[in-house]
């Protein structure tokens, strides 16, 4: 009698446990499939970038991936499986992959319905042409943390490859003062290299481009020489002129304004020319952009002054009748911003269904906008021309002449592949593939 006592008082407690474990899986289970349910029935399927794959088989249903994303409901476990539930917030920050203690999770580029071009790229950065590496957003890498970490970690690996000759050759030009560029700077430095960074603007990259105020990073982030970095919520200019006042204190030299025009492979390793000099150096790390030439819409009057590709400060719009072309995030806080702008107006022209590629809070905040009658979204539509002093807009067949006095078109780059090709890169088309 006594004995059956105590297994019950010991039974008891780890029954309770366990129904509580049972019902509160159960619960996350539900409100996860409730979030992925809404997330479908947007269309908000598809992430606009890197992004984790989860092999079931290896996934214990923990959670850990889910806990670790700094994003909030990228995932969620649904009978007993991490899955993707709210897929267009991931941004490839890699923290899910890092957290998995079964390595069930791969981080890739590309859909099976949305490919995704990429150069060839090995573990150690360098491409298929040996000597040239590439790190930050040329290869998919477009958060800036993580374009800060390859920067370093590719000059890592350049320099462990490095032959140590009498050649007279510069050891590496670095193409690009962006994120990965800033970054591999220092750590050439900090590696002690003979290294030239090649610049064709100024410093930051297309960070330099960002809207004004735009909040740019909110993690820390571990640069060379300097040490860990955290920068409570820093805007566009708070984060260039940290970068700024790093350059003058490292001791590292930035050529602006010289664009690379051609990389020719010699003996020992490349000729590097630009309209100002020729260099020869041993190796080259690739860190530009992929929005050097801006995606067009291809339609008439796409030449006026009045179009441009970027929004840089929304003041200048105050009181203007805009059109603002996208659906991604640079396009939605162009609207945004022009729309708190007084006395203005906006039209935001997008041709799918859905936001699928841009944040939530992006998307709130236009919503918000829309509402109070400042922001028109028109869904599923196209612009068919522009005009001086109007466009003409098309949206299921029906076509709209509207006034309008600026255009801003957000669609995204295209991917420097002729300048790729002519190094001899080899580029790939990812579809749902590391």
């Amino acid at each position: 009698m006594g004995g059956s006592f105590l297994i019950i008082v010991y039974l008891l407690p780890l029954g309770v446990v366990l129904a509580a474990y049972y019902y509160l899986n159960k619960r996350a289970s539900r409100r996860a499939s409730a979030v992925q349910s809404a997330a479908a029935e947007a269309g908000l399927i598809e992430p606009p970038s890197l992004h984790p794959s989860i092999d079931p088989s290896a996934c214990l249903g923990c959670g850990a991936c889910a806990t670790a994303c700094p994003e909030g409901n990228v995932l969620g476990i649904i009978k007993g499986k991490a899955v993707l539930i709210e897929p267009t917030h991931c941004i490839g920050h890699g923290a899910c992959a890092k957290a998995c203690p079964t390595s069930a999770i791969s981080l890739v580029f590309g859909t099976e319905q949305r490919g995704v071009d990429i150069p060839f790229v090995g573990a150690d950065f360098q491409t298929n042409v040996p000597g040239i590496y590439i790190a930050g957003e040329l290869g998919g890498m477009g958060l800036i943390r993580n374009a800060i970490e390859q920067g370093h970690q590719a000059m890592d690996a350049l320099h462990a490859s490095l032959a140590k000759d009498n050649s007279g050759y510069i050891d590496t030009i670095i193409i690009g003062a962006g994120p990965a560029g800033f970054s591999a700077t220092l750590a050439a430095k900090q590696h002690g290299l003979n290294c030239v960074t090649l610049e064709q603007e100024t410093l930051g990259g297309a960070v330099a481009h960002y809207p004004r105020g735009k909040l740019v990073m909110t993690q820390p982030v571990n640069l060379p020489i300097i040490g860990k970095v955290k920068l409570k919520d820093p805007s566009k200019e708070h984060l260039l002129e940290f970068w700024t006042s790093v350059e003058k204190k490292s001791g590292i030299t930035i050529q602006y304004g010289e664009r690379v025009s051609e990389i020719k492979p010699i003996e020992g390793g490349f000729q590097i020319v630009t309209p100002k000099r020729t260099y020869k150096t041993k190796t080259v790390l690739l860190t530009i952009g992929r929005r050097g030439t801006p995606r067009k819409l291809g339609v008439p009057g796409e030449d006026l002054p009045k179009v441009v590709y970027r929004m840089i400060d929304p003041e200048q719009y105050a009181g203007r009748r805009v059109l603002v072309v996208g659906g991604g995030d640079s396009a939605l806080e162009a609207a945004a911003e022009i729309g708190e702008q007084e006395d203005s107006t906006v039209i935001l022209s997008y041709r799918s269904a859905a936001f699928s590629r841009a944040r939530q809070r992006n998307r709130e905040r236009v919503e918000k906008l829309e509402a109070e009658g400042v922001v028109k979204v028109v869904m599923e539509s196209t612009i068919r021309e522009i005009t001086p002093d109007h466009i003409v807009i098309e949206r299921k067949g029906a076509r709209k002449k509207v006034a309008n006095d600026d255009v801003i078109i957000c669609a995204g780059g295209i991917l420097p592949t002729a300048f790729l090709n002519n190094i001899g890169i080899e580029v790939e088309t990812k579809f749902g593939s590391a």
